[in-house]
């Protein structure tokens, strides 16, 4: 930790390097996140000059109640540079769970850090906050998590709120919520805050606001739900590679029918795709392996507030009207699945896959590609 406290004047490009990756790695990078980001490929340029000449930003990690799923995205993600440009390139002054240091000297690194870097530092949480009881239910070093959010979050320029949990109140939540358990957006109303929900969130997703801070100083435009535009603006059913079945009412009826080895559709056995907006489909996880509905499994919802309670997982839902293609996560709100409508929806399909594809190019850059990037 005193390491990152002594460097964290450094470029985000500096500390790369000294990394042991080179400049084509360093492109390659910013070229894929830029595309993932939604922005156009000229925008390459900036997204690296930002990296190259700001310094690090000072973040704060906090931990609550939670299961840790989202470090666990962070630290198992294929790609070596989304998960350093968090855990390492940035300049990670605390985080209970990853730092090396414990107890009193951990405190020490925090309360530093908060300190010298008042109203400059990311306060990232982690995790519900409850609150029945005093807040009890969730202490650390004798105090509640109330009480250690209001304290950092103080002093933070913005917060991002990494999983459902501290987005939306996530599983600890769910009915009857026995210890009171709320998101961020609760306890800190003076703040702007950026919800980037999942049960995790993807990696890139994650990394990617960081980045569209760092490039433009601002946070991103965000939706009815507090959640980046750029990450959760279209449905996982738009670029679903089921949802010609979908439209062609070819559906999986049970999991081991013979619809279901065809890859046909599975609305009808509880996918919430059609009103979940996510990165899924159009970015994967594990370096764009795969994602749940490729894996046979049904989309559930997990992006979306109050998923926890939306359940049986595996029974289709119903009793909502008019869920078109064009339809936004603002004017949804929180609903459940019924009867979508169907029919042609070459045009939405046909523009997530051309990002899908830009990504995929964008990763498989050459070096025609490169020598086209100025360096």
């Amino acid at each position: 930790m005193g390491k990152l406290l002594k460097t964290k004047d450094e470029t985000y490009y500096g500390k790369i390097t000294a990394q042991g990756y080179s400049r084509r790695d360093f492109v390659k990078f910013a070229t894929v996140m830029t595309a993932f980001m939604g922005l156009e490929h000229s925008m390459v340029g900036q997204v690296m000059k930002a990296m190259e000449t700001k310094k690090r930003i000072p973040v704060i990690w906090e931990h609550f109640q939670e299961c840790t799923g989202c470090s666990e995205s962070f630290i198992r993600s294929d790609h070596p540079l989304v998960a350093d440009v968090l855990l390492d390139n940035i300049s990670l002054d605390y985080t209970d769970t990853l730092m090396a240091a414990a107890g009193h000297n951990a405190e020490e690194a925090k309360q530093k850090s908060m300190k010298e870097n008042y109203g400059n530092y990311i306060l990232v949480v982690e995790g519900a906050i409850p609150t029945k009881d005093g807040g009890i239910y969730c202490t650390i070093a004798g105090r509640t998590a109330v009480e250690i959010l209001k304290e950092s979050a103080a002093g933070a320029a913005a917060i991002l709120t990494f999983g459902s949990c501290a987005a939306f109140g996530g599983v600890q939540a769910a009915h009857p919520n026995p210890t009171g358990s709320v998101p961020v957006s609760e306890i800190i109303k003076d703040k702007p805050i950026i919800n980037i929900p999942g049960c995790p969130p993807i990696s890139e997703v994650m990394t990617g606001v960081v980045l569209h801070y760092l490039t433009f100083g601002t946070i991103p435009e965000l939706d009815g739900f507090g959640r980046p535009k750029q990450f959760y603006g279209k449905r996982i059913h738009d670029s679903c590679y089921r949802r010609p079945y979908f439209d062609a009412g070819l559906y999986a009826e049970t999991f081991d029918s013979e619809e279901a080895k065809k890859g046909y559709c599975l609305y009808k056995v509880g996918c919430r795709g059609p009103v979940t907006y996510n990165a899924c489909s159009t970015t994967g996880w594990n370096n764009g392996v795969s994602f749940p509905i490729q894996s046979g499994y049904p989309c559930i919802g997990c992006s979306e507030p109050g998923f926890w309670d939306n359940s049986p997982f595996m029974e289709r839902l119903t009793n909502v009207n008019g869920v078109g293609i064009e339809a936004t996560a603002d004017k949804i709100g929180k609903i459940v699945l019924g009867t979508a409508v169907a029919g042609a929806a070459v045009h939405a399909v046909a523009t997530n896959i051309a990002k899908r594809k830009e990504m995929k190019e964008a990763n498989d850059c050459g070096e025609d590609n490169l020598k086209n990037i100025k360096y």
